[in-house]
């Protein structure tokens, strides 16, 4: 099973901005990261300089969002997207993505349910409820009715 640290993460998504700058071929993985580094140009001077970004502290208390866990969340819906898993995210996206008009402003949607489960799922020390998630999604696509 991959289990990146904390450290391998920042490293691979700076590696794609760095490869994208560079114009060197990227990996499907690092592909799909770019879409969504391109996405957020907020995000580009810190991809643009690694050491920093691996040192970087994105604390609750510095009030700064943390770039990485943003980008992975991101990775991580369209990763599920790919697969419809789980079952019905995909139909859901695609209703999120026909009233907003916007890919990002729908993933967004998702990514904020993902990070509620995943929160709720370690408060818990449970594991990540699949039902709670999709009636997350289910109530910001407005199909709160649908489930």
């Amino acid at each position: 099973m991959f289990d990146p640290s904390r450290d391998d993460v920042r490293r691979f998504f700076c590696e794609a901005w760095r490869k994208h700058g560079e114009r060197v071929p990227l990996t499907a993985l690092e592909a799909m990261a770019l879409d969504w580094i391109i996405e957020h140009p907020e995000y580009h001077h810190l991809l643009a300089a690694p050491e920093d970004a691996v040192a970087a502290d994105f604390t609750v208390e510095s009030g700064r969002g943390n770039p990485f866990l943003h980008l992975s969340l991101h990775l991580a819906v369209a990763e599920q997207l790919q697969i419809d898993q789980p079952p019905g995210i995909r139909a859901a996206f695609e209703h999120l993505l026909r009233r907003s008009g916007s890919a990002h402003e729908a993933a967004h949607a998702l990514i904020e349910c993902l990070g509620e489960v995943i929160w709720r799922s370690q408060r818990d020390g449970a594991p990540p409820d699949a039902a709670a998630y999709l009636d997350c999604i289910a109530r910001n696509a407005g199909l709160a009715g649908a489930r």
